[in-house]
């Protein structure tokens, strides 16, 4: 028997959806209320799940939140969990991505953060450190802010080996390391910058989201600001896959937790025009890496829909079938219990959803894996 927990961070506060076997889905909040909850991770890798939050007071500023009791209580630092050393001359402005690495670094964490910077916690998430090497990367200087900020949005990490990660900035691009954050490079070979004189350039691209295959950890899926590409190798050479899709910009991807060459995107019109492509909300999904696409609508509204899917608020369980989760700018949260086939809303009239985050927990204990 099993529980499903869903995290919604909004413009206006967090909600937790549960769900308990087949029963109906119930939703509390606002958590957090009045705060923007931009960046949420659900982390089943000790004893019992720990919740993290990424909040942000107009009055007291971003602190990271973490939750032990699945969300019933809650603990914040007496000094702040992420902050920049005094020496970088930066400030905290917002933390983009909270994800726990896998089972190959227990109790590691990673925060990424706009001014753009990766911190690293040992501890789940009670302290960070500032990863100084991509900090002081010497092509930092040229690193330019997309319309969202400059922030540090994606980390990827590899279950074989714990010194490679892998992280996405907007608007500079794909970086790996494979020595744990000592040496970084740029990894966007075949990603194109249509908004630069240089279409192609080593870095500089405004990459928008990545997710990893689940059947071949060198298999990367790439959202970038016009095109969808992907990658065989880790990221050191990407390929167009967009070709069948409405249109191939968006924000917003994520893999299947358990099936091999199937991945989900949200297109949107255009850069000018973020709205739902054609102006029907639907989740596209490959099962062939990106050889062919179909539309997913089965439950969502059929008529015009502009509701934005924003890049992290598109998410997967780790239930087979899997949850497929998304909400949008219009305050819709939406669910698909096997795969994307169908779909039901979940609520409606929230603040705008920023991000969500899901995983399956056992009564018996918490199930293998992040939620992703």
């Amino acid at each position: 028997m099993t529980d499903v927990l869903l995290l919604a961070g909004t413009r206006k506060g967090l909600f937790i959806g549960r769900r308990r076997d087949t029963g109906p889905w119930e939703l509390e909040g606002p958590l957090f209320n009045a705060q923007a909850v931009s960046a949420v991770a659900i982390d089943n890798r000790g004893p019992a799940p720990r919740l993290l939050v990424g909040g942000d007071s107009s009055h007291w500023g971003p602190s990271v939140f973490t939750s032990d009791d699945l969300g019933a209580t809650w603990r914040e630092p007496a000094t702040p969990a992420v902050r920049f050393p005094q020496d970088t001359g930066a400030s905290l402005e917002r933390i983009w991505q909270l994800q726990p690495a896998g089972p190959e670094a227990p109790d590691v964490v990673y925060a990424g953060t706009e001014p753009a910077a990766l911190f690293r916690s040992t501890d789940r998430g009670d302290s960070f450190k500032l990863v100084r090497p991509l900090w002081e990367h010497p092509t930092r200087s040229a690193w330019v802010p997309g319309g969202g900020g400059e922030g540090l949005h994606t980390v990827i990490t590899d279950p074989a080996d714990p010194a490679a990660v892998t992280v996405a900035v907007s608007t500079a691009g794909v970086f790996r390391t494979r020595d744990g954050g000592a040496r970084w490079e740029p990894s966007n070979h075949g990603v194109s910058a249509v908004f630069l004189p240089d279409p192609h350039p080593e870095f500089g691209q405004c990459v928008h989201k990545i997710a990893r295959d689940a059947g071949a950890p060198g298999r990367l899926y790439l959202q970038n600001h016009w095109g969808v590409y992907r990658s065989d190798d880790a990221g050191a050479e990407w390929t167009d896959i967009g070709a069948g899709l409405p249109s191939d910009f968006g924000f917003a991807v994520a893999a299947h937790p358990h099936r091999p060459d199937t991945a989900y995107v949200f297109p949107l019109n255009a850069d000018s025009d973020r709205v739902p492509a054609q102006h029907r909300c639907r989740v596209f999904r490959t099962e062939d890496a990106g050889a062919h696409w179909e539309p997913l609508s089965r439950g969502l509204p059929p008529g015009d829909h502009y509701g934005t899917v924003l890049r992290d608020a598109l998410c997967t369980d780790d239930a087979d079938p899997a949850g497929i989760y998304f909400g949008n700018r219009n305050g819709e949260l939406y669910a698909s219990h096997d795969d994307g086939d169908s779909w039901q809303q979940l609520a409606a009239h929230l603040p705008d959803v920023l991000c969500v985050r899901a995983a399956v927990l056992s009564r018996t204990g918490p199930a293998v894996g992040v939620g992703q």
